[in-house]
């Protein structure tokens, strides 16, 4: 078995961009607890499997670095607020849907904490759903507008946001009553601000780093009024 994964492993790696492939529930188990030296990330929803290599281009690694320093910029404004940041954690609603999404923002003092003995990942049955997700899109804007966008809807995250790396703009979704998500040019999750600051923040790293950018949001929202 472990020389199967390892081989399915291999042609993750051959692909440009990764691919959905038909699983069960069971497949993404072995992928998931499989004893493999690769750090890989999962996806699973609608008998559908993603597989990721962990290996990060300098890009996306820049911005996802970047946006937990504007969450905690965002909410230093806030000290009274707890927040706490998971990115690239493993998700799941068990025998059902899986992600390990680049952001994930909890607010609020119930957030997942790891006891001793305890799988290292948050668990929908025991945990409460964030209050939003991200994905940073490279290579992946086409899935992470539709598959993913369709997996967090159905694990009613109330907001997602969609990073296009190469656009250096971001998209907002709000989760609707019909269980779709909607576009919008602000965040409900923090509450004030809109995606044009959020875009004029990633025009920024056109000519300097994502410290600096962050440098430069922290002056932005200086004067805001505090929600």
């Amino acid at each position: 078995m472990k020389a199967l994964i390892e081989r399915e492993i291999e042609k993750a790696i051959a692909w440009d961009i990764p691919q959905w492939q038909p699983a069960s529930w069971e497949d993404y188990i072995k992928y998931r607890d499989a004893d493999i030296p690769e750090r890989i990330r999962l996806f699973f929803d609608r008998d559908q499997l993603l597989i990721y290599m962990g290996n990060e281009g300098i890009n996306h690694s820049t911005i996802s670095d970047l946006f937990p320093i504007l969450f905690f910029l965002w909410f230093n404004r806030i000290p009274e607020q707890t927040i706490a940041t998971f990115g690239r954690c493993l998700i799941e609603k068990p025998k059902t849907k899986a992600a390990a999404p680049d952001l994930v923002l909890y607010i609020g003092e119930d957030f997942p904490v790891w006891k001793e003995n305890e799988p290292r990942r948050i668990d929908l049955s025991q945990w409460r759903i964030p209050d939003l997700v991200g994905e940073i899109a490279d290579t992946t804007l086409a899935t992470d507008l539709d598959e993913k966008k369709k997996l967090y809807a159905d694990l009613e995250i109330p907001e997602y946001w969609v990073i296009d790396v190469r656009g250096r703009q971001v998209t907002i979704f709000q989760l609707q009553g019909n269980g779709n998500y909607q576009q919008f040019p602000h965040s409900e999750a923090l509450k004030g601000l809109s995606v044009a600051l959020v875009n004029q923040t990633l025009e920024r790293l056109s000519n300097g780093s994502n410290i600096s950018a962050a440098q430069w949001f922290a002056r932005a929202i200086a004067n805001l009024k505090s929600q």
